[in-house]
């Protein structure tokens, strides 16, 4: 079984297959190394493909201690993989609570990437909705931890931004929820109050992305509400970041619809190796709705 050590003695279960440029996945909190498999079938045809599982997820360790879990710590096990397998600079793909990991490490590692796609990013970041996001985080995490991940599976799996993903594809849903099931109970629990609850907001985050360099691709479905202001944000902040709205889409549409977001990533991460992917034009923000000035 591949496993990698962190600098914190964790170690950390990966998977890898394909050979060129590196192309890293990092799971959602509700996924695992499985998610990701429509994405490394297809990818993995032209990319190394690598995809981990987070701490807490086994066979990833499973640390007890509540200060293992962290914003910080899973943004460095995410550093940990791309050092530990020689990937750098890599394609990083991430989902949901993967995808805040992602914007996390281009921002403290830059180096350590050739592109960022963060998709179903902003659980709890939009204005007014911090306490409301914490509560509920505080409130399913206890639910975890007295019920057990395989009884809170069918509750949290049928989240309102889940129930697309039933309406589109009854059997991949029912996969879906099977493998949450088997989610670890004290890892998800320590999860979600270690990172989920206290990861700062990506709007206070607004001057250190103004400042992000590097090729960065936000996706949202359409029907995953707490998503799409933070994705309009980051849009309008991070001077080289392109958006995608997906149409009829919940949060996990790598699962829902992986033809659209395999080809809208490919799409991107192509422009990347090209050499042909810039920063936006400062004169798109100069705030007139029409006329523009002469050359």
């Amino acid at each position: 079984m591949p496993t990698l050590r962190t600098d914190d003695g964790v170690d950390l279960y990966y998977e890898e297959t394909g050979t060129g440029t590196p192309l890293l996945f990092v799971h959602e909190f509700a996924g695992d190394i499985r998610s990701w498999e429509p994405q490394i079938r297809f990818f993995s045809r032209r990319y190394r493909c690598i995809a981990f599982n987070a701490r807490g997820y086994p066979p990833s360790a499973v640390p007890h201690d509540p200060a293992a879990y962290s914003q910080d710590r899973a943004t460095a096990d995410i550093a940990a993989v791309i050092k530990g397998l020689d990937l750098a600079p890599a394609h990083v793909v991430g989902l949901s609570m993967g995808a805040f990991a992602t914007l996390h490490l281009g921002l403290t590692y830059p180096h350590l990437a050739r592109s960022l796609t963060a998709a179903g990013v902003g659980y709890g970041a939009a204005p007014g909705k911090r306490d409301q996001f914490r509560a509920e985080v505080d409130a399913t995490a206890d639910r975890i931890a007295t019920e057990g991940m395989w009884k809170m599976s069918k509750v949290y799996g049928r989240g309102p931004t889940r129930l697309i993903h039933e309406e589109k594809d009854p059997r991949g849903y029912e996969e879906f929820l099977s493998q949450l099931a088997e989610h670890d109970t004290d890892g998800a629990a320590l999860t979600m109050r270690g990172v989920q609850r206290e990861r700062p907001s990506l709007f206070e985050l607004e001057d250190r992305f103004r400042k992000l360099a590097l090729p960065t691709f936000v996706i949202c479905g359409d029907e995953d509400d707490p998503t799409l202001e933070p994705g309009l944000f980051l849009k309008r902040t991070i001077p080289t970041s392109a958006l995608l709205v997906m149409p009829r889409a919940g949060h996990a549409m790598n699962l829902e619809d992986p033809d659209a977001f395999n080809r809208a990533v490919l799409d991107f991460i192509t422009w990347v190796d090209a050499g042909r992917w810039w920063a936006r034009n400062p004169e798109t923000l100069s705030g007139a709705i029409i006329a523009g000035k002469a050359k």
